[in-house]
């Protein structure tokens, strides 16, 4: 199942939740589509539909496999706004590929720091400031370096806290792409103060297309894709992660709650940005992240000033 949040393009006062029907490039609104399985949403946000079929182990999206012959209010996907998949409750980014904390650093002249062999170490992000597929990022006018991030998105589905290893993909609600933008210089600055990033981070990050249920990810193998103006600048692989998304669950949640809604960046997959390739964006630069069965993730860089 595959859930996503938007507008209609002849209504951009009114945000929809819908259930994509990839096959018949339109989305269903998901009221709709589940009043007629017998499930009536309360809130009817894309965290409530996530929560329902995570804790009914996946009966909503094994139900709704074929959408064909379902008639509902819909929407062509070409004729609608795209928003953030999910209503964010907090946002928390890993650093889980090896190859990626590797380059970086060593690009730098550091090496990798023995803590992060023994956790999967992450930095708290803005919520609040998520885009959706195809909306501009726009560049900060305080810096002069912008880079993107290819990362796997991964919201969890259910409340839990000191969630062990084992039962955390009970806990997973569901997959996206997310694109960690940064703002090289200024992050450099700020981490080398010892806390951070912030600003080097928090002026934006994308995700989208929408969100995909475990059922339909492979997440021990997916190809990991990022095109500049149609050109390939990364190629890699999730099944080459250090930290497994369980392992993240577990550090996370020890001594504290994860909620419906929280997410998690996987980190940036090796070779999955320019800190690591040497290759810079550009003002009006196409950026354009493709993860193996999720579908593909499209912004714009814009400077305003």
């Amino acid at each position: 199942m595959k859930i996503m949040r938007f507008k209609p393009e002849n209504r951009l006062n009114e945000v929809q939740v819908g259930i994509v029907d990839i096959s018949n490039n339109r989305v269903l609104s998901a009221q709709e589509v589940l009043r007629q399985i017998g499930v009536n949403t309360i809130e009817n946000t894309a965290i409530e539909i996530i929560q329902l079929n995570t804790n009914s182990q996946g009966e909503l999206s094994d139900k709704l496999k074929d959408l064909n012959s379902v008639e509902a209010a819909n929407w062509n996907l070409d004729d609608i706004v795209y928003l953030p998949p999910v209503e964010a409750t907090s946002l928390r980014d890993f650093i889980a590929f090896e190859e990626h904390i590797k380059t970086v650093r060593g690009n730098r002249g550091a090496e990798v720091p023995d803590a992060w062999y023994e956790m999967p170490v992450y930095y708290k992000g803005n919520h609040k400031s998520l885009l959706g597929h195809q909306e501009p990022i726009i560049w900060p006018d305080y810096s002069e370096v912008v880079d993107y991030e290819l990362e796997l998105g991964v919201v969890i589905g259910k409340e839990g806290t000191d969630i062990s290893e084992t039962e955390a993909n009970s806990f997973i609600g569901g997959y996206t792409i997310m694109n960690d933008w940064s703002a090289r210089d200024i992050q450099f600055r700020e981490q080398s103060v010892g806390l951070g990033p912030s600003k080097g981070k928090d002026f934006g990050t994308s995700l989208g297309p929408w969100l995909v249920t475990p059922d339909e990810f492979d997440v021990l193998n997916s190809r990991m894709i990022a095109r500049v103006n149609s050109e390939i600048w990364s190629d890699n692989n999730i099944g080459n992660i250090y930290w497994s998304i369980n392992q993240m669950i577990e550090h996370a949640s020890k001594a504290e709650i994860l909620y419906p809604g929280d997410v998690f960046g996987s980190g940036t997959v090796g070779g999955g940005c320019g800190a690591e390739h040497g290759n810079w964006l550009q003002n009006d630069d196409v950026i354009e992240l493709e993860v193996e069965g999720i579908g593909k993730l499209r912004s714009k860089v814009s400077k305003l000033h």
